[in-house]
């Protein structure tokens, strides 16, 4: 190494040290183009986010999401069902129907239901649905069930969630061709719904089920999907679907006459908005508008956990923590779950092996309901009647004969009336009362409180004592009372002193009992202020609780009987407590608060109360501060100088003499000032600061994203504000102020149904009940923008019958197309334009503009094509049309003048040239004209002038406008009951065979036209003298002597005549052979002919058996794996 000779290495650069400036290559971009891209994209990513806000109606215990299987027949949609129901609820459904709901995690429940091969509940349930599972047989390809309802969905609101799944897979044989279907099926899925939508691929069926692995994968993404922005008719209608139908028709109706109207009851879970309290109209598809008589809150069937541990928690019972095997629950009351089925008032019990038991065999032990069905099987007896007596459970005594006791009631105990005063008070302290119980998880401890639940799951001794109370003797009543009566014998008192004993002390014995301040109530004030027979400042004493409420001493009446006897003021009361807005008379209710001293002693109360004093003494009692608001109300007005609002008087502060003092109030005038604004501010963005800034123009001092955050934050605190007041309400209040909300589970009663909806019910059509708001009661024209279905084949023609699916409604009516004629005029159309869209005005309900709606010429599944006739919006509704049609009117003149003619046929009376006085005319020749006035005779004549002279063959136009108006004809699609739509002339005669009737002016005649002959023309001489030499007249002279070439004749002879003989005999004889040679060759193309007929038969017939038998076997493979899988009718 020492002696190396080679050059040393090169040294190495210094590098410069960081003198802390930036450097520019470091934080360049690598490429503009990809960078302007991803901002463009992120910019239209963070756009589409943003839309319009709309309020979230969805409660805390929302609803169950609505899951549909739609698909063509034969694709595996009860297979599909089946699986999934196995997978949430662990049991097995043989025959599914109607609507199933399982709970499928802690505050998630679904509802699944298999749509049937109907277009009118396709077209139902696309309204309603919330996940869509759209089944494709990836054998066969997309057919025209899945395009149609694809294309309905489009039109009524496309939902968040649109799934793809493909079945019948296990029948591709190759791997590859499997491949090349599953990539040409999501491309064309793709294009038809929206780029990435999911397919999910489904193989063969096992044990009737699909593989679990698979059902697995598809139950486990649709757990966890995220409710999608809120479709805006949902948002704004209440609706429900409909799981449960029961007849409730008084049986002797119906004995008298079968088919009188009914009533029903039908139950299921309430979605989008609140259903009125009373009164509410709703629309049932496929049978019509009703209003609920009867509307009721039923306990859930089908609860969640979270639900089940607020009950328990408000119940004072332990619940489950998670939901294990035992919590995986079904209601589907429709379906034979566990061999039960409810079919009406009809309970059907299926068991495999059927009911005949032997009663004398022993080999095996039975259950109590099998030994009960063997007990009763062939005998003509009560329920646990035998020989030796009767005995009801199997471990009780055999009861021979009743023991004959003079003791007890010989009549039915009476019912005594708590006094009414008392049990509000009671009720009042109780409805306060809070409730302790298990736990809840930390997140869920607020949101579901016993306010919500109502009465029905407190615990029993928070129940407030109802205001009629049974007992065997008035002496048992006295145990309600308290703890002091527990123990005695309540034998050795008498009926009088056992019912004054257990009213004593009610209201002191209630307060020891439950501990519970008095609380100030909104609802307590406005009974009290509403009550004539209180001075005002009774109602304010009697609401801080300073003077106690007058009990009625019912024991000082002589008369007992007096005690039961009802007067009509208490009726009147009672109806009065169940109304929503009282019955008061309100001409004495104005004069007692017209009073000015009455008026300012509600004021002190609400506008000017000292809130630092309130606020200094919240920590005391209720009665202190009851006893002390008379001493606040004196001094309410506080130290500083203020103006008041409400009567516009001004307060002066007097003037201190100390400095420190001065700030003192000051200070205190602030913070009461601040709490005034904190008590303002409780109405959130409708306060009148908030709306006059709003009106100001306030919002451009947000940002672009600030204010849509802001909308929302709005939107928010709103809906806070009435949870918040809401919450303070009892249950039935609310129900009545608010309505039944969504989520609930409700029985809805509605009379007047057609007996036809129960004889022909079919569970597996979906039931709807729509709420209709007031505006869609109203009907009317609806003019709306529609266009013609490209893949329908048959074009639209004005007046001819469409049925169209718009809101809830299903109705078939008469259209009228237009057209907008420069935006002058709308002009009527006699068929709808091709590609593109046009106007249609047609009679019914009243929607509110840009709902979307579909129409279809039929429903029937005979109809091979495409069904959709057409789709559009709604653009204004109105009471009356402006349409108007082209009116073309023609006459000929009778006499002609220079300028002027007299023009005839055109009107019948001089009132009708009256109205078109002035109106512009036109000849065929393209000569303008106008109307001027009528001729006196003859009658329907009329004078006009031209632009030019017209001639007597000329014809006459007048283009005028007439209006038109669509007729008033509107047919509700009743299909749940049977219904026959209108139909068009020419089916009418088809059906009954009838022939097309032929007018005389309609049928084709030959067209006979006369030669017309014309004049030559004649030019003057003295005219064509002065014509230039090029453009003169030459005109020959008729030759007067014949020429040569007319005088001579042609004589043939000699051998010319010869040989034109001999040529004439010799294509005489050639033409003869040529027709014997013709008719040789056709002889022989006869048989030929014939035989090729004869071939081509043979093999039309062995093609047809190859293909019948292509097709067997073809049949067979594809039912191999589907028997027992209740996949549903093949195509054919």
């Amino acid at each position: 190494m020492e002696d190396q000779k080679n050059r040393p290495h090169r040294a190495s650069k210094e590098k410069k040290k960081q003198q802390g400036d930036r450097n520019p290559k470091a934080f360049s971009f690598a490429n503009p183009g990809r960078l302007a891209k991803t901002a463009a994209r992120s910019h239209d990513i963070k756009e589409k986010r943003l839309h319009v806000p709309q309020v979230d109606r969805l409660p805390e215990e929302p609803p169950p999401r609505l899951v549909t299987i739609v698909g063509p027949p034969g694709v595996g949609k009860t297979t599909l069902l089946k699986s999934l129901v196995k997978r949430y609820a662990k049991e097995t459904l043989s025959d599914p129907q109607g609507p199933i709901t399982v709970v499928t995690s802690k505050r998630q429940r679904l509802t699944f239901v298999e749509c049937p091969n109907e277009l009118e509940a396709m077209v139902d349930l696309s309204k309603v649905a919330d996940i869509v599972l759209l089944m494709i047989d990836g054998n066969f390809g997309f057919e025209m069930e899945t395009m149609e309802f694809l294309n309905i969905l489009s039109s009524s609101g496309m939902p968040g969630n649109v799934f793809g799944i493909l079945t019948h897979l296990d029948l591709f044989r190759k791997p590859q061709t499997l491949k090349d279907a599953k990539k040409r099926l999501k491309n064309r899925f793709w294009s038809e719904l929206y780029q990435g939508a999911h397919l999910f691929y489904l193989s063969g069926v096992i044990n009737g089920r699909y593989p679990d692995r698979e059902i697995h994968n598809l139950s486990r993404f649709i757990s966890v999907m995220k409710n999608p922005r809120p479709l805006i008719w949902r948002n704004t209608h209440p609706y429900t679907i409909i799981d449960s139908f029961r007849d409730i028709t008084h049986p002797t109706k119906i004995e008298e006459d079968e088919k009188c109207d009914r009533t029903v009851v039908l139950s299921g879970y309430l979605r989008g908005t609140n259903f009125a309290a009373q009164g509410q109209r709703v629309h049932i598809p496929g049978l019509g508008d009703y209003t609920v008589s009867n509307m009721e809150a039923l306990p859930d069937p089908c609860p969640t956990p979270f639900m089940d541990q607020a009950i328990a928690k408000a119940s004072g019972k332990t619940g489950r923590r998670r939901l294990d095997e035992k919590e995986k629950k079904l209601h589907a009351p429709m379906s034979d779950k566990s061999g039960l089925k409810i079919d009406g008032d009809t309970i059907w019990i299926t068991r495999e092996k059927g009911f005949n038991f032997d009663k004398e065999a022993e080999d095996g032990e039975r259950g109590e309901g099998e030994e009960m069905i063997v007990g009763l099987q062939g005998e003509r007896r009560l329920l646990g009647e035998t020989e030796e007596g009767v005995r009801l459970f199997s471990n009780g005594e055999t009861i021979k004969s009743l023991p004959q006791d003079d003791s007890g009631r010989k009549h039915p105990r009476s019912a005594r009336f708590v006094d009414g005063d008392q049990a509000s008070d009671a009720e009042m302290y109780e409805d306060d009362e809070s409730v302790s119980g298990g736990e809840l998880g930390s997140d869920d401890e607020a949101e579901i409180t016993e306010d919500k639940l109502g009465k029905a799951f407190r615990k029993d001794e928070d129940k407030p004592g109802g205001d009629v109370e049974f007992a065997d003797s008035d002496s048992d009543l006295g145990s309600i009372s308290g703890d002091d009566f527990d123990g005695e014998d309540d034998s050795d008192f008498d009926d009088e002193e056992g019912a004054a004993r257990w009213k004593q002390n009610m209201l002191e014995t209630a307060r020891k009992l439950h501990n519970q301040k008095r609380s100030y109530r909104t609802a307590d004030l406005a009974k009290l202020m509403y009550d004539e027979s209180l001075t005002p400042t009774e109602v304010l004493q009697r609401w801080r609780g300073e003077i106690e409420e007058e009990e009625e001493n019912i024991e000082d009446s002589d008369d007992e009987g007096e005690f039961f006897k009802k007067t009509g003021r208490e009726d009147a009361d009672k109806f009065m407590e169940d109304r929503a807005i009282p019955i008061l008379d309100y001409e004495e209710l104005e004069s007692k608060w017209s009073v000015e001293d009455n008026i300012e002693q509600l004021r002190q109360r609400f506008a000017t109360a000292d809130l630092l004093k309130e606020k200094a003494n919240g920590s005391g009692s209720d009665d202190e501060d009851g006893e002390g608001d008379e001493e606040e109300d004196e001094d309410d007005e506080g130290d500083g100088e203020f103006q008041d609002l409400e009567t516009g008087e001004e307060h002066k502060a007097e003037q201190p003499d100390d400095i420190e003092a001065e700030r003192e109030k000051n200070a205190r005038r602030k913070e009461e000032l601040k709490l005034r604004f904190e008590e303002e501010d409780r109405e959130g963005f409708n306060n009148d600061k908030a709306n006059a800034r709003r009106e100001a123009g306030g919002d451009d001092e947000f940002g672009e994203d600030e204010w849509y955050d802001a909308q929302k934050a709005q939107i928010q605190k709103q809906l806070d504000i009435n949870k918040a007041e809401y919450e303070n309400l009892d249950e039935n209040q609310r129900i009545s102020v608010e309505g039944y909300r969504a989520g609930m589970y409700a029985k809805i009663v509605i009379e007047g149904v057609a007996s036809e909806f129960v004889t022909r019910f079919n569970p597996r059509m979906p039931i709807i009940v729509g709420g209709l708001t007031p505006t869609e009661d109203r009907f009317g024209f609806v003019q709306v923008k529609i266009k013609r279905h490209r893949w329908h084949k048959k074009i639209l023609k004005t007046n001819d019958p469409l049925i169209i699916s718009l809101g809830w409604r299903r109705f078939q009516t008469l259209p009228i197309y237009s057209t907008s004629d420069n935006r002058t005029r709308n002009r009527m159309l006699k068929y709808t334009p091709e590609h593109m869209h046009c106007f249609g005005t047609f009679y019914g309900p009243f929607i509110a503009p840009n709902t979307g709606f579909s129409c279809y010429q039929s429903f029937s599944n005979k109809n091979p094509g495409f069904r959709i006739a057409a789709t559009g919006t709604v653009m204004t509704v109105d009471e009356s049309s402006e349409t108007v049609k082209k009116l073309k009117l023609t006459g000929t003149p009778y006499k002609i003048y220079k300028n002027t003619a007299f023009i005839k046929d055109m009107f019948n009376t001089s009132l009708e040239i009256a109205k078109f006085e002035g109106a512009s005319i036109k000849t065929v020749s393209g000569i303008r004209g106008q109307i001027k006035r009528a001729l006196a005779k003859p009658e329907g004549y009329f004078r006009a002038t031209f632009e030019d002279k017209i001639l007597m063959s000329d014809i006459v136009f007048l283009r005028a406008w007439y209006p038109i108006k669509p007729h008033r004809f509107y047919n509700p699609v009743t299909n749940l009951i049977g219904w026959e739509g209108m139909r068009l002339t020419g089916e009418v005669r088809r059906d009954q065979n009838l022939p097309t009737p032929q007018q005389k002016n309609s049928l084709y005649k030959p067209v006979e036209r006369v030669t017309r002959h014309f004049n030559p023309l004649r030019v003057p001489r003295a005219l064509a003298a002065e014509l230039p030499y090029k453009s003169q007249i030459v005109q020959m002279k008729k030759q007067g002597k014949q020429t040569y070439m007319q005088k001579r004749a042609v004589v043939v002879g000699g051998e010319e005549k010869k040989a034109r003989d001999l040529m004439q005999k010799l294509m005489t004889l050639r033409n003869e052979k040529v027709a014997k040679r013709k008719a040789a060759n056709e002889k022989r193309r006869e048989v030929y002919r014939k035989k090729v007929s004869e071939n081509e038969e043979k093999r039309g017939e062995r093609e047809k058996k190859e293909k019948q038998e292509y097709w067997r076997k073809e049949g067979k493979k594809r039912r191999a794996d589907t028997d027992g899988g209740g996949g549903g009718k093949r195509r054919k």
